[in-house]
């Protein structure tokens, strides 16, 4: 029986990564569970899962829900009690499903505490992927991606030994303007840009996709998760996604990993890891004809994967300003603050002008994350 932690269990990664649990009851259990604010779902799902310990990461409504609510399950609040579950040593595996930066404390705690981490978290990597790699050294943590690509390439790199791999290609659907020009998006509205034609997934990734900074994350974070340099990783647009990544070996040979889009099955991988059981996700049916595309990404119309690669090339303090000055730009394009095409406008003007760091520690991420965000509330056209 394994013991589930779930940092963000009322989001997409979150209820997904408790549907598994829901089928596989005989092998894993949810025994800590962890929300921003949305405590009334949290209280439905413990009322379901109950779990040992609960925790909403806003203080502020410790006086706000009624004692009752959670029929005796211990309740704490605060990033101090979702770091409290991410390291109770009686958890084995913990799913860090929190969107955004306010994920990293409770990774990083889980990762302290020498856990099996499922990370859906890409931001972990992004902002302090050296800090991160180091500190699992440490401890022994094993980090599994759940990201989709990431998965992929983390079953494909079986196949073959670290010097054997020549690069790696993380797929994109392309979101919903796949084919479009520069000129196309210019009044893209939030309406069109979160009508996403393959994943149902929360309201700031599928911008991210929209606009293929989720792609542009997903280069900085392959590159600390899998030791690459930045020059061995590339992206393909192939908008079936069934391909969800995959890796090419020296000799030639090209290993990738496909299944229908459902982000269950490489939730499922990370929580079972080394081990691969059943599954609840969809099959491909091979009855039937298939056709996949595969075509390169237009940087003109989507500049976020030049910043993606440049960032990945510098390293040290830019994933961190980039990320941050993404969140706040989706925040105002969301708002109707912004339009569509400023988003990765507001993040060349930040990255361009912080103060750049080549070995950032913990405290000066955190810093320069509030610098960032300061920076692209302040940014106008």
């Amino acid at each position: 029986m394994k013991r589930i932690a779930v940092l963000g269990s009322t989001g997409s990664i979150g209820t997904n990564c408790l549907d598994v649990i829901r089928h596989h009851g005989d092998r894993m259990a949810a025994v800590g569970l962890t929300a921003g604010r949305q405590w009334r779902m949290l209280a439905t799902q413990a009322e379901e899962f109950h779990p040992r310990r609960i925790a909403i990461a806003d203080a502020g409504l410790r006086n706000a829900i009624p004692p009752s609510t959670f029929n005796g399950t211990e309740v704490l609040f605060g990033s101090e009690g979702v770091e409290r579950i991410a390291s109770d040593p009686d958890i084995d595996v913990v799913v860090a499903g929190i969107v955004g930066a306010a994920g990293l404390r409770g990774t990083w705690a889980a990762i302290e505490a020498g856990k099996t981490v499922g990370l859906a978290n890409k931001e972990t990597m992004v902002v302090a992927g050296p800090l991160v790699n180091a500190l699992a050294a440490r401890t022994g943590a094993q980090i599994i991606p759940v990201d989709s690509e990431h998965s992929a390439i983390h079953q494909a790199l079986q196949a073959g030994a670290a010097n054997e791999v020549r690069r790696v290609v993380l797929t994109a659907s392309g979101g919903p303007f796949r084919g479009k020009r520069r000129n196309d998006l210019e009044n893209v509205t939030p309406e069109m840009a979160l009508a996403h034609p393959t994943w149902d997934m929360g309201r700031k990734i599928t911008i991210d996709s929209a606009t293929m900074m989720n792609k542009a994350l997903e280069i900085i974070e392959a590159k600390w998760l899998f030791g690459l340099r930045d020059d061995q990783i590339g992206v393909v647009v192939h908008p079936q996604s069934v391909v969800h990544s995959f890796v090419e070996f020296v000799d030639g040979s090209v290993v990738a990993q496909l299944s229908p889009p459902d982000m269950r099955l490489p939730i499922q991988y990370a929580m079972t890891w080394p081990d691969r059981i059943d599954g609840v996700s969809p099959r491909l049916d091979w009855s039937k004809s298939w056709n996949l595309t595969f075509e390169p990404p237009d940087e003109d119309a989507f500049p976020a994967l030049t910043l993606g690669r440049e960032c990945a090339a510098r390293g040290g303090s830019c994933g961190a300003v980039l990320n941050a000055a993404n969140e706040v730009a989706v925040e105002r394009f969301l708002a109707g603050d912004i339009a569509f095409l400023e988003i990765p406008q507001v993040c060349r003007a930040v990255l361009d002008s912080h103060d750049y760091d080549p070995a950032p520690g913990l405290s000066d991420l955190f810093r320069l994350d509030d610098w960032a965000r300061q920076e692209a509330r302040r940014w106008r056209a």
